[in-house]
């Protein structure tokens, strides 16, 4: 599979943000105000390809537009611990401000397809 197709296969790219989270977070020292953060992101961020990967499975329309909802709720919820992580972590802010604006793209992809779902 080439790059480019991989930004529109949405269970490769929210799998490979959640190993890119988890990379970074390996990178982070693990101090007492890291370490919290540190969790709820990699909770959050792995969270997002989880949930999609049961949206596919889900045995109803209803079921699936609540699995991609929880989608974009742990997408948003990634967007703050990303934004704590670098308070605290200035010297990652380049690698933070990518996965900050992939995380972006991927709650506004899931509320686009919350969107068409509801109205389909």
């Amino acid at each position: 599979m080439t790059q480019t197709s991989n930004k529109y296969n949405l269970e490769e790219r929210t799998a490979k943000f959640g190993e890119q989270i988890i990379l970074l977070c390996r990178q982070i020292k693990q101090d007492v105000i890291n370490r919290p953060i540190i969790n709820q992101i990699i909770k959050s961020g792995t969270s997002i390809g989880a949930n999609y990967m049961e949206a596919n499975g889900a045995s109803s329309k209803k079921d699936f537009l609540n699995k991609i909802f929880i989608c974009k709720k742990e997408a948003h919820e990634t967007k703050h611990w990303l934004r704590m992580l670098q308070s605290c972590n200035i010297e990652y802010k380049n690698q933070l401000d990518v996965l900050w604006k992939e995380c972006q793209e991927l709650t506004m992809i899931f509320q686009k397809i919350c969107n068409s779902t509801r109205s389909g």
